[in-house]
């Protein structure tokens, strides 16, 4: 048994635990005594390293990766059905430049674009890419789920038929926002002033716009952490929360560590010179693992807040959060089979004639005279 799955993690062990909303505890993180707030800022800390988040946000980045490839290929291949091929080519090389590519990555690049955008099967190359990139972030889900079970301390307990189209449901809603920060991003400066001389809007509701996109935004990422955040782990946690401390210090967290990774990018770090044309995936990749450690470290710090509430209330939490499991079945399934797993191997142990380590502890002993 590993050190994240024992009896006090299984899901079965926590089915009696006290309802999300227990009276007993107080209604929010501001009711917290000085000496609870205390102890949850050094329980997080030492939670987030006993839990290995380091690795989880590695898992993480894997697997977001694997959905940019497709997501990418949906993005060129909608560019390809609207507009003109070579305009469209054209538009994408000049976006790839303005972002800094390297001229080798940039020549790397343009041949898979425009064999996409002027591939007379665009629109099939769009549903297999809006498929595969629903998938591969499907993927993602899952395992922000399986890392938030571990922070939570209860194993997966739901079974495939009920956890599969929660993942896929949690990933649809992400990837509609995701989009929708996208157009709000592309939707500024010179563009959104075109969009609004085409559709008759004045320059100061443009400029309003230019204004608001950012709070906008920022809601838009709040809303997909708290998603995140309430639906991936096998537990009824209390009411659903819009915003949360956790969520406030992930983004916080991860705008500053983005702003100094950045500045240690540009003053220190002299990644062209030691990976050349791939200087810009690896910036991009440890960019994303600090923006998941960031992620779980908010996720921690909810976790650790509700067990400073069930402490703070007169609930036994000190070594494991008390929260009722969404379902059981898949973990009493799991439970069954290890039992039955062991049994088959005491037989074959005992089939060869090995004793029981009890009676070989007898058999060794002196006896007595009477």
């Amino acid at each position: 048994m590993s050190r994240h799955d024992t009896t006090s993690t299984r899901s079965t062990a926590k089915d009696a635990a006290p309802a999300p909303e227990d009276p007993r505890k107080p209604d929010s993180p501001d009711d917290l005594h000085g000496p609870s707030w205390r102890y949850v800022a050094r329980r997080t800390l030492r939670e987030f390293l006993k839990d290995e988040c380091t690795d989880l946000a590695a898992a993480l980045t894997y697997y977001a990766v694997l959905a940019i490839a497709p997501a990418l290929l949906a993005v060129v291949s909608v560019l390809g059905l609207v507009g003109d091929p070579e305009q469209t080519l054209n538009r994408v090389m000049d976006l790839v430049a303005d972002l800094g590519a390297p001229e080798d990555a940039a020549q790397t690049v343009e041949p898979v674009i425009q064999a996409v955008t002027s591939n007379s099967k665009a629109g099939i190359a769009l549903v297999v890419g809006v498929l595969l990139a629903l998938w591969s972030a499907s993927g993602y889900v899952a395992a922000f789920g399986r890392g938030m079970n571990r922070i939570y301390e209860v194993d997966e307990g739901r079974p495939i038929w009920k956890l599969r189209p929660v993942i896929l449901l949690v990933t649809l809603a992400l990837v509609v926002i995701a989009v929708l920060v996208v157009v709000a991003m592309v939707l500024s400066g010179p563009v959104a002033r075109t969009i609004g001389d085409a559709v008759g809007l004045s320059d100061t509701a443009v400029t309003v716009w230019n204004v608001l996109k950012w709070p906008v935004v920022v809601a838009l990422v709040v809303v997909a952490v708290a998603i995140l955040f309430h639906a991936t782990p096998n537990v009824r946690q209390p009411k659903f929360r819009w915003i949360s401390v956790g969520a406030l210090v992930a983004l916080l967290v991860w705008a500053l560590a983005s702003v100094a990774f950045g500045f240690y990018v540009t003053t220190f770090a002299s990644y062209d010179a030691t990976y050349g044309s791939m200087a810009g995936v690896i910036v991009f990749l440890l960019w994303l693992w600090i923006s998941n450690l960031a992620l779980l470290f908010g996720a921690e710090l909810d976790a650790e807040l509700e067990r400073g509430r069930q402490l703070q209330g007169g609930i036994a939490a000190e070594e494991t959060i008390q929260l009722p499991p969404r379902d059981t079945k898949a973990s009493e399934k799991k439970q069954a089979k290890a039992a039955e797993d062991v049994a088959r191997g005491r037989a074959l142990r005992l089939a060869h004639g090995e004793p029981d380590a009890d009676q070989e502890h007898d058999s060794d002993s002196p006896h007595r005279d009477g």
